[in-house]
């Protein structure tokens, strides 16, 4: 299947900026069943181009002088293939185990751990979509009820969260058991849902019959991750992983707009 993606982020200040520096991550990630064939970054400012320390294709942008707006448009086309079960063929130069620390995101307190051994049973795919539907039934989704700050364990207090939410409650009860598991970042075709093209989701090393190693699960869904996904960066958590982060000096208030578009075609 090949996906065509188009992703625009404006920043909007109400007073004149001097300097601004940028985490990128907003090129897909090359992987066996994700095979880019073209793909573009555009921005003002210079745009230094790198492989951060989990394989991710980054950038640095830097915009020097004053401005009032950052317009950052990442846009192209890529195939991607089907997965049997959300099984990887991962050519990770990373240990697994770098995936069994916990993070600010990520950490368990006794209620979270009690809900990881109450609903991670087993090292299996069946044990990992069963986490899933766990957390989707505890976490229900509500757009704007958390921050991109948010913790794993708030998110299960408040029972409310978005996708980046799911995957860091996931993640914690795999930390909790000892699994490794990590966050993945990127698009998804919605096809006729109204469910936002960017979205969150998970990795977790698990143990079936005849094959040993990462599987890729959509937790919002509970299902393992397809041909409608593309995968742009992976991560401890959302702070390792996420397409754009930054610091500036000035500014005044600060607005941002997102507009993400995913085809099929």
């Amino acid at each position: 299947m090949m996906l065509a993606i188009r992703h625009e982020t404006i920043y909007r200040y109400t007073a004149p900026m001097f300097y601004t520096i940028q985490q990128l991550r907003l090129t897909p990630r090359s992987e066996p069943h994700q095979r880019i064939r073209e793909w573009r970054v555009k921005s003002p400012g210079s745009c230094h181009r790198y492989l951060d320390a989990y394989g991710n294709e980054s950038h640095i942008l830097t915009v020097n002088g004053m401005h009032d707006e950052i317009r950052i448009v990442a846009a192209g086309s890529l195939d991607v293939d089907e997965l049997v079960r959300g099984r990887l063929d991962d050519q990770d130069r990373l240990s697994p185990l770098v995936y069994t620390v916990t993070t600010r995101l990520t950490e368990a307190d006794a209620a979270l751990a009690d809900f990881a051994r109450r609903n991670l049973d087993g090292k299996d795919s069946r044990a990992a979509i069963a986490l899933a539907e766990s957390i989707t039934g505890a976490v229900s989704y509500l757009t704007g009820a958390t921050e991109v700050t948010t913790t794993a364990q708030d998110a299960l207090k408040l029972g409310k969260g978005v996708c980046q939410d799911h995957a860091h409650l996931f993640l914690a009860c795999c930390h909790v058991q000892g699994i490794p598991a990590r966050y993945v970042s990127g698009y998804i075709d919605p096809g006729n849902s109204d469910h936002a093209e960017s979205h969150a989701w998970v990795d977790v090393w698990v143990e079936d019959s005849g094959f040993a190693g990462w599987v890729s699960i959509d937790v919002t869904h509970a299902k393992f991750q397809n041909a409608q996904y593309c995968r742009l960066a992976i991560g401890r958590d959302y702070d390792s992983a996420a397409p754009v982060r930054g610091v500036r000096r000035g500014g005044g208030v600060e607005s941002m707009e997102v507009h993400v578009s995913v085809e099929r075609r």
